[in-house]
């Protein structure tokens, strides 16, 4: 990648360590900056590992998840004004990127899109007004309201919060009585390593659909998508819908790919997205995307990974490329496909993992990953932070590479006790 950035240029707010270590093999040494939670710099030991990165110029604390003062922010880091591009490295990052942004006149998400896109609700609102579908929903302040709204929409609902990413808290409800104890669940989710202490958020409830599930990845520069792909998505069975797997490009016919696309154009032009990547979550009813979630950042789950490879391109250098302000030019077609899969261990302690080299010589596997071994806990599968590793693979088409990536992952064995 040669994006020409010089020392402290490029600002990343939120620390994804995945994403650092990618940009770390293309970007050059010292050219980012990278902002963070002073808490959560301290639970995670992000000045340990981000010393290892050789990108990584300084490593800022600052509170944003709940409001970035920017003119406190430089006014102790006058540096920061001379950055040539601003980029969210987490969903909790999406609002205050483009507040950034916007005060040093980059291109971004901008504010009104930002911040419909960091609360579920009021995305719900936005989609009704734009004419998209969505489930039945309401924003919900108890376990009584919830059971009711399942009693009305047959006995079933999803329950989420409002302000949270990677499935964390959403759970598919399957009766009414167990509402009041699946409730603490999604109203006071777990927080993740990567979000500050007390991060707020409320509970919607929403119609439970049955349908094919896809997302749309959109790259919009000034407001206008140069490209737009279509992935299917799998989930794991139960209550938390974590997902399971991704493939790209979607094999649905090019109707539905129209139809997801244009919903998810439309959903962008609504909010009033200016420039960046948009990852909307669509789930097909009788034909109908209707809306589950859209995230105004990179999606994560390796979907970049796939999309580069499938359309033979620089998809995160593309994106980088339109927060510089540049317009790049992208194939209209894929070449071929890429699947991820993902490895689910169930719940205990690590005794055995068996089957990496068999997966590796499975025609079309380009790379296996376990992230468990021996001896640790894996817990129960609550959102996608708790799965165990996964495998990408190449295909001539979508049923190919979905095929190899399933192949490989069967011959994963991880024992627990």
């Amino acid at each position: 990648m040669d994006l020409d950035l010089g020392r402290d240029e490029m600002v990343v707010i939120g620390a994804s360590l995945g994403a650092l270590r990618w940009f770390d093999q293309e970007l050059p040494a010292g050219s980012v900056v990278v902002v963070e939670e002073p808490d959560v710099i301290r639970r995670r030991g992000l000045e340990r590992l981000t010393a290892e990165l050789p990108l990584v110029s300084r490593l800022v604390p600052a509170n944003y998840q709940t409001g970035l003062d920017v003119d406190a922010l430089l006014a102790r880091e006058p540096g920061l004004a001379s950055a040539r591009l601003v980029v969210p490295g987490l969903e909790y990052a999406v609002g205050a990127t483009a507040r950034l942004a916007e005060r040093l006149g980059l291109p971004g998400a901008g504010l009104p899109a930002a911040d419909v896109f960091t609360d579920k609700h009021r995305m719900r609102l936005l989609a009704d007004a734009a004419g998209l579908a969505n489930p039945a929903y309401e924003l919900v302040d108890d376990p009584a309201r919830a059971a009711e709204f399942a009693r009305c929409h047959g006995d079933r609902c999803v329950l989420k919060p409002t302000r949270r990413s990677g499935s964390l808290g959403v759970q598919l409800i399957a009766d009414p009585a167990e509402i009041a104890a699946a409730w603490a669940a999604s109203a006071t989710p777990q927080a993740p390593v990567e979000a500050a202490a007390g991060l707020p958020t409320e509970v919607l409830v929403e119609e439970l659909l049955a349908g094919s599930e896809h997302s749309v990845e959109l790259l919009v520069t000034d407001g206008e998508t140069i490209f737009a792909n279509v992935t299917d998505k799998r989930i794991v069975g139960g209550r938390f819908p974590v997902e399971s797997g991704h493939t790209v490009p979607s094999a649905l016919p090019e109707a539905e790919h129209r139809a997801l696309r244009d919903a998810a154009v439309r959903l962008a032009e609504a909010a009033g997205f200016r420039s960046g990547m948009l990852h909307s979550e669509w789930i097909l009813v009788d034909g109908v995307p209707t809306l589950v979630e859209c995230a105004a950042r990179m999606p994560g789950d390796m979907i970049t990974a796939l999309v580069s490879i499938a359309y033979e391109c620089g998809f995160i250098e593309a994106y980088l490329r339109v927060l510089r302000g540049e317009r790049p030019a992208l194939p209209a077609r894929p070449a071929g496909a890429a699947a991820v899969e993902f490895l689910v261990a169930p719940p205990g302690r690590v005794t055995a993992v068996d089957g990496v080299k068999a997966a590796l010589r499975v025609p079309g596997v380009l790379d296996v990953q376990v992230e468990v071994a021996v001896g640790d806990t894996v817990p129960e599968l609550l959102s996608s932070a708790q799965r165990s590793g996964h495998l990408l693979a190449w295909g001539a088409d979508a049923t190919g590479a979905e095929s190899a990536a399933r192949k490989a992952a069967d011959q994963i064995h991880i024992t627990v006790s």
